[in-house]
């Protein structure tokens, strides 16, 4: 029996257990990454023959892949018109920034007040790095470093489901996110960053919880803006 046909099989067949370890987990983080750069946008149709050609494998891989990305809210299968890269929902993007919005504001109040030097010269690192991405109009570079200042906001606590749960809330948003990605939300971000790494410098739990939650807030007015200029992309009000 071929390849292709021992992919085209229940994942209940003994068949099906043949497959090569990690091929459908490289179908999954393949497409993921597609979809959350906006490669393939909100409402664009998955075609599953296209998909075996790009990826290198058949069609079981492929349909394993899409039921993974459905439970993660990235891809609708619908059994009439096939699969679609799910529209952003807006109702879990507010979810996810309240979400956010708690534990990061309380991962900034806990380093206001337990000052690390080690900490503090690892963010101005990073703010410095930012500026340095603006300059040079490097927006993927800038992206990277702002995943990485939240991460250290949060990482550096301890607590290893709190970072989970931030970056689990990060992943949904990030798409959302990508849509707005301008020279102008940029600088405003390194700003509001800054705002943020000043109040921890400071020793100010209050502000530094304020200005994390003025960041998070200005993100997702933003998006609430946007989506009502982008209908097309976005699922809900």
């Amino acid at each position: 029996m071929g390849a292709t046909e021992e992919n085209d099989v229940p994942a209940s067949s003994p068949l099906a257990r043949r497959q090569p370890i990690g091929a459908t987990a490289r179908v999954v983080d393949g497409l993921r990454r597609a979809i959350v750069d906006l490669e393939f946008k909100p409402g664009t149709k998955l075609d599953k023959a296209e998909l075996t050609q790009r990826f290198g494998v058949s069609r079981f891989p492929i349909a394993e892949a899409l039921n993974r990305l459905k439970a993660e809210g990235l891809v609708d299968i619908r059994p009439q018109s096939g699969s679609i890269v799910s529209r952003i929902r807006l109702t879990d993007a507010r979810e996810n920034m309240f979400l956010r919005r708690a534990l990061e504001g309380e991962a900034v109040v806990h380093h206001a007040k337990h000052r690390s030097e080690q900490l503090l010269s690892a963010l101005q690192s990073n703010m410095g790095q930012q500026k340095a991405a603006i300059a040079e109009d490097d927006h993927p570079r800038f992206h990277r470093l702002d995943l990485e200042l939240h991460d250290m906001f949060v990482s550096v606590v301890g607590y290893p489901r709190v970072r989970a749960m931030v970056e689990g809330a990060r992943l949904s948003l990030d798409r959302a996110r990508r849509l707005l990605i301008t020279p102008r939300r940029i600088a405003l971000t390194c700003n509001e960053h800054a705002a943020i790494v000043a109040a921890i410098a400071a020793g100010d739990p209050l502000a530094a919880r304020n200005e994390m939650s003025a960041h998070l807030d200005s993100v997702i007015g933003e998006l609430e803006d946007f989506a009502k200029q982008n209908p097309a992309l976005f699922d809900g009000s």
